[in-house]
Formats: structure tokens, sequence, C-alpha cells
């Protein structure tokens, strides 16, 4: 495995641990819950034995029972462990916006790259740092077109329009792109696909791809809403680079995104 695919694995295990991270004795404290009323009681407020019904001193009394919690918040043990559990779900978080971020397969526009309900890593820092080339499989926000194409097929601006899409780089800035006979050309010269689910039974092109932007279309290619219905997608748009599938167990690995 590729260095960038080794870090990526250990930086979304690191994401989904520091996420999901709870410290043993903060669990503890929220199994109370779990715990009958009088042991609650007896824990928080000190023993219930022997206090006839209506009966309580004032250190007992329901109007204490705030002045408890407060002294059960003020513990030091206790400010240790939300101190801990705040700063895991915001390292959790930091990885998740600025370095990688899990994502869902919900369609086959992408098989047999993806299958429905692969799950993948999508990492976001390189894309600062290098151009994006042909064959690489990006996560992005979809452009106005798109946009404009599902307000107007479904008559109102809907989540659909909004969600984050995945396809392959096929042409990037400055490039002759053109399918036709169901093979795709790039500047002239034919692309050798293994990665493809099937031909093209449409012809696009020859269209030249404009700066600061590139063409995606979909492995599945008679099954994709992508780049040759609706045009260029900006680069502005592209939230990473998806790196590898890392669920179902079965399908772990980057077969086919380079």
């Amino acid at each position: 495995m590729n260095r960038r695919l080794v870090l990526s694995i250990l930086l979304l295990i690191l994401a989904h641990e520091a996420s999901a991270f709870v410290p043993t004795q903060f669990s503890q404290q929220l199994s109370l819950t779990q715990v009958s009323r009088p042991q609650r009681q007896s824990y928080l407020f000190g023993s219930t034995e022997d206090k006839p019904t209506g009966q309580w001193d004032e250190e007992e009394s329901p109007a204490t029972e705030g002045n408890a919690v407060a002294r059960f918040f003020s513990r030091k043990d206790v400010q240790d462990d939300i101190k801990t559990y705040v700063i895991s779900l915001g390292f959790a978080l930091l990885l998740r916006f600025t370095i990688v971020e899990p994502r869902f397969i919900p369609s086959l526009s992408m098989f047999p790259t993806f299958d429905v309900g692969d799950q993948l890593a999508v990492e976001k820092v390189t894309k600062r740092i290098k151009p994006f080339y042909r064959n690489e499989v990006v996560v992005f926000n979809p452009p106005k077109t798109f946009r404009d194409m599902i307000v107007q097929n479904y008559g109102q601006e809907t989540a659909k329009a909004k969600e984050a899409l995945i396809k392959r780089i096929v042409a990037i800035e400055g490039d002759e792109v053109e399918v036709k006979r169901g093979k795709l050309f790039v500047n002239g010269d034919e692309q050798t696909e293994s990665f493809i689910a099937e031909t093209a039974d449409y012809e696009f092109g020859p269209v030249t791809v404009p700066k600061d932007s590139v063409l995606v279309l979909g492995d599945n290619r008679n099954h994709s809403l992508d780049g040759h219905i609706w045009g260029f997608l900006p680069t502005k748009n592209i939230i990473g680079r998806a790196v590898f599938v890392y669920w179902p167990p079965w399908r772990v690995g980057n077969s086919g995104m380079y």
C-alpha cells in the first residue's frame, strides 16, 4: 500500500475512535441512571435509610437537589472526564472537517468501483497542495448547473440538489474530450478504462475543459448523472479525493481509485 493510503487509514481510525470515545470513569458516572432511585439518592445525597416518608433534613430536601448536582459536576474527576471527552470530540471534528471524513455510497453510478452501501475515506488535504489528475475519484459539491437541472426536473429546490456526489475525473483543464463509438478520447487519444461497467451508449463532445475545471463521469457510464449531462465541475467544488473503502470488510481496499 502507498503512504497516502496508510496515512488515511490511520487518520480515519483515529477520527472514529476519537468521536466515539467516552472515558471509562465518565461512563461509570453515566451508568448511575441505571441504578434504582434509592441507590441514586444514596450515592448523590447520602444514605436514605430510616427516613420516614415526608421527613427530610435540611441537607436532603428537594430544594437542595440542584446544589447536589452542582457539587457532583464540581468534582475534579468528573471535570477531568468532561474535559477529556470535549477534547476528544473536538479533535474528531477537526479531523473530519480538515483532514479525512467518511462517506457512504447510495447508488450504482460508480459501479463496479463502488457498490451501494460501501463506506469510504475521503482525504481533504492534498487538494490544497497538488493539482487534480485524470482517473482520480473525487467527492464534490454539485455545481450550479446540476442544481438547476434538479430544480427544473422536480419543480423545487430539493435536498438531492445539494447532496455531495462522487465521480471520476476523466479530463482536466485544457483537455479536449470526446465520447464516440462508446469510447472516451482525451486530446485525440483513446483511453483505456478497465474500471468502467460498460462502454457508453451516448455521444459527447468534442469539448475543451475550461480553466479551473474538470470533467467527471461515473464508472457506470450509462447509469450516471454526470458531466456529460450537466457540464464541467469547478475544482473549487471538490471536497476531497476518495482513497480507500473501509467497509464492508470484504471490499476493503483502493482498487480502481487511481
